[in-house]
């Protein structure tokens, strides 16, 4: 890619408004992208099953409550 992340700060900081909002907008939805991608590989390695057991445990002992 050859740019340094100072370098991409300065563009961004460069942008006219209209072009930051298309950025903005097109963030969003990569960073949604990555954050669904990384939450899908940490299920399917099983990297959040301690996780789940422990709030089911906790739901069935009664200790949790409707939202």
């Amino acid at each position: 890619m050859g740019l340094a992340i100072e370098e991409i700060e300065e563009i961004i900081t460069n942008l006219p408004h209209e072009k930051l909002k298309i950025f903005r907008a097109w963030y969003e939805k990569f960073d949604a992208n990555a954050w669904d991608a990384q939450i899908e590989s940490d299920v399917s390695s099983g990297k959040l099953d301690a996780l789940a057991n422990a709030a089911i445990a906790k739901h069935k002992t009664g200790k949790t409550r409707r939202l």
